[in-house]
């Protein structure tokens, strides 16, 4: 697996993974499902030598007691990026709790939202950062 240089902040991540989402959305167009936009995607980051995981367990832990890992990041970019990949009519306040209560979770303060389901990519995209 290839690694997201050191230097590399998730300022310049979050742009990166951007450019790969509309390089992927470019080729692909909309319709598709998720999973072959995740698929896409890790290859589209990969070619540029940015590590990705997909489909990270998230510990969800209540009062000291290991729920289970029933939820999972769509992508972790770099190690530091949270990516929820989405294939909706628009991005809904859900899914904005959604990347927020994955970032408070796993203690990670910036993730995108991106929705490969509208003409332009661009309108499909949320970032978020976690107050500190």
């Amino acid at each position: 697996m290839t690694m997201a240089p050191p230097a590399m902040d998730v300022d310049r991540l979050s742009n990166l993974v951007i450019g790969a989402a509309i390089e992927v959305h470019r080729h692909l167009g909309p319709g598709l499902l998720e999973s072959v936009y995740e698929k896409a995607l890790q290859v589209e980051l990969e070619t540029q030598g940015i590590s990705c995981e997909r489909q990270v367990p998230v510990p969800l832990i209540y009062k000291g007691v290991n729920l289970g890992a029933e939820y999972r990041i769509d992508m972790l970019v770099g190690g530091v990026l949270v990516v929820e990949l989405k294939t909706v009519e628009a991005i809904a306040p859900i899914h904005e709790a959604q990347l927020l209560t994955y970032l408070k979770l796993t203690a990670h303060t910036v993730g995108l939202i991106i929705n490969f389901n509208v003409p332009l990519l661009k309108d499909g995209i949320r970032r978020m950062v976690l107050a500190q």
